[in-house]
């Protein structure tokens, strides 16, 4: 028998509790905070996108953008936190959790200057107004936090749906400036991303691919021939074992490898 709702996000609530145990007191000026964090972030945009910030210690949504129509229909001032969890699916609820469990935990082991060096992905479907589900790609970094706790995040959500209409959620932790990456990651123990076939050059190419650059813009973003960038191109495709760049967009997004 499901859960009742209400005990899904009581089970949240204590999840999160986990890493914050008072309020942030010098977080000014949000939505200056939160353009400079979204630069930060390198969003990633196959379609149509929303984000929000969550304070952790209040447990609410302290802004979210009016991409939210675009995406799901509803207006910032119809959403709540607790309707948030209510319009997840059913099925994919128990990832949700899981999923979140995970990431403060992960959170928790990384030393202080490690921190803004990790952003968290994961997929799930939400309900929108019209009542179909639109499968979302979840992006997300920590924006305020000290040694002790952590306070918001940045969540940024991107409607996958015409990429990805089926299978299980895939979670990742992607390291950047260097750090290793977590990708697809299904059991307890955190796994290092083996299952990612791609160079370090490849994988930047692959992210500018997914975002729909032509291979003479990669070249002038990385400085390189145009010869190059259709010699990686091609590697790229062999390495992921397709023949299209539509084939390619898919299976990346099925294997979160970006």
């Amino acid at each position: 028998m499901e859960k009742p709702r209400e005990n899904y996000y009581l089970e949240a609530r204590k999840i999160w509790s986990t890493v914050v145990d008072q309020d942030s007191t010098d977080f000014n000026d949000l939505r200056v905070q939160v353009a400079f964090h979204k630069q930060l972030l390198n969003i990633f945009q196959p379609g149509n996108y929303h984000y929000f910030v969550f304070n952790i210690f209040k447990v609410e949504v302290e802004l979210w953008s009016e991409g939210i129509i675009d995406v799901l229909g509803y207006t910032p001032d119809e959403m709540s936190l607790e309707f948030y969890m209510s319009i997840i699916h059913p099925d994919d609820m128990p990832y949700f959790l899981k999923f979140e469990k995970r990431i403060t935990e992960f959170f928790l082991t990384l030393p202080y200057d490690k921190i803004k060096n990790y952003k968290v992905q994961y997929d799930i479907r939400l309900r929108a107004k019209d009542n179909r589900y639109v499968r979302v790609l979840h992006q997300a970094i920590q924006i305020d936090y000290d040694t002790s706790n952590f306070y918001r995040t940045l969540d940024v959500q991107s409607d996958i749906t015409h990429i990805k209409n089926e299978g299980v959620p895939c979670f990742s932790l992607i390291g950047m400036d260097g750090e290793p990456s977590y990708y697809n990651i299904q059991s307890d123990a955190l796994i290092p991303g083996g299952n990612n076939p791609f160079s370090e050059r490849e994988q930047e190419i692959l992210k500018m691919i997914v975002e729909g650059k032509s291979s003479k813009e990669i070249a002038g973003v990385l400085f390189l021939s145009l010869h190059t960038v259709n010699t990686h191109r091609k590697n790229i495709l062999n390495k992921a074992r397709v023949k299209t760049p539509v084939e390619l967009v898919t299976k990346v997004i099925n294997q979160g490898w970006i």
